[in-house]
């Protein structure tokens, strides 16, 4: 029996570098950073020194008022992000309305939190006994399958609804379980991906895990560097990634546009510690999505690797990577220049992924000067290259030791 066949068919952006997927690749590939100081948080950080940096997305107010009270008011931030990332998503794919609300489109979106933002007021509101001033909303924008279920609500989608949550690998995982439900004959379209956003709390928790860059010797626009020598901890971010995932058939009998396919997936955990992955792990990970594709390390021409800029991170990372591959695909992280998006940043690195297959380009690590020791040995460019990416490999990995890896093939 053939295995079924599905395609990418619109991808919508939100992220601190644009708000579409090609903005998103233009300000990559000029160099840009979204990385700033962030001097209206002083004080609201209760751990280590004030100079935080992160890479918040500077919404224009059209855009969010775009949304209509009645659907805004149930979200937070992320569900909002989500919403207007899938709007763009599904604008490209050229769904009509009775196709979203017809039974067979799915929704799959993650979130590490909900609104952090909502979980901070909501709880400042109840230990300073300002009771009147919580509402029923700020339930449904605080709960983690918050931009699952806004966006379906806001489409008319009544089709399967889920929401991993599983940290940094959550919106890869999203993507692939609606590549295995389309797969299984459950849904034929699916809107998948993830969301965040970035706060005084989120970043106080990666302060706590000793996981957060903070050298003085660095530029805020230079404190994220995967793979580089001088890491020394990640640069929380935030934004939205939605795909359109469909059956080819589906996809083909209404003249869709095909960005690209998705052939194989994979998941797994590490079993043995929860704050990180390590090399074994990730590198089954990967192979289990190789096999799922049926593709041969050689056909490889790419990695966009999840290289959050953490010492133990980007070591077990790269470990593993070279294990497989050696030296010869090009790999390369989006974290360098626009922060670690949480549970978005695999769907948002993705549309980069799809767009760098678009152009034949293989983008270059941010903030990448010397290599470090321990990620040598592996293909890092330090500049685009033009290259023709027909198979391309993506890279998610959570702490908890959770990890996700999906083949991208180039359209036929």
């Amino acid at each position: 029996m053939n295995k079924r066949r599905i395609v990418i068919t619109g991808a919508g952006v939100i992220s601190a570098l644009g708000f579409s997927a090609n903005a998103l690749y233009q300000s990559l590939l000029d160099g840009r950073s979204a990385v700033r100081a962030m001097p209206e948080w002083q004080g609201q950080i209760p751990v280590g020194p004030d100079n935080v940096t992160a890479a918040p997305v500077e919404l224009p107010p059209e855009m969010s008022k775009s949304i209509t009270r009645h659907y805004r008011r149930s979200m937070g931030n992320a569900a909002l992000f989500a919403t207007l990332a899938a709007q763009a998503a599904v604008e490209q794919s050229g769904l009509s309305a009775a196709e979203l609300s017809g039974g067979r489109t799915g929704c799959v979106i993650s979130s590490t939190i909900g609104s952090s933002s909502e979980v901070y007021e909501s709880t400042k509101a109840v230990i300073e006994k300002r009771f009147n001033e919580l509402s029923a909303c700020q339930f449904f924008r605080i709960v983690s399958h918050s931009s699952a279920f806004n966006v379906a609500n806001f489409f008319g989608i009544n089709g399967v609804q889920l929401s991993p949550c599983s940290a940094c690998a959550s919106s890869l995982q999203s993507i692939g379980l609606a590549y295995e439900q389309i797969l299984a004959g459950r849904q034929e379209v699916f809107l998948a991906g993830g969301s965040d956003e970035v706060t005084p709390i989120v970043v106080s928790s990666f302060r706590h895990l000793y996981a957060l860059a903070d050298s003085r010797e660095l530029m805020p626009q230079e404190q994220s560097r995967p793979f580089d020598a001088r890491r020394c901890g990640l640069v929380c971010g935030e934004g939205a990634g939605i795909l359109v995932l469909e059956e080819y058939e589906h996809a083909q009998r209404r003249n869709a546009p095909i960005l690209a396919e998705i052939a194989g997936y994979a998941t797994n955990c590490t079993g043995s510690q929860i704050s990180q992955s390590d090399s074994s792990s990730i590198e089954s990970c990967m192979r289990l999505a190789l096999d799922d594709a049926q593709v041969s390390t050689d056909e490889v021409d790419y990695i966009s690797a999840h290289a959050t800029s953490t010492v133990a991170g980007d070591r077990e990372e790269a470990a593993a990577i070279r294990a497989i591959f050696a030296d010869r695909v090009p790999v390369s992280s989006c974290k360098g220049h626009l922060g670690h998006t949480l549970g978005a940043s695999g769907a948002l690195e993705s549309a980069a992924v799809l767009e760098m297959i678009r152009h034949g380009v293989i983008l270059p690590t941010g903030n990448l000067e010397q290599v470090a020791e321990d990620c040598a040995g592996l293909n890092l460019p330090l500049a685009p290259v033009q290259r023709q990416i027909k198979t391309a490999l993506k890279n998610c990995i959570a702490f908890g030791g959770v990890n996700a890896s999906l083949v991208f093939k180039m359209p036929a």
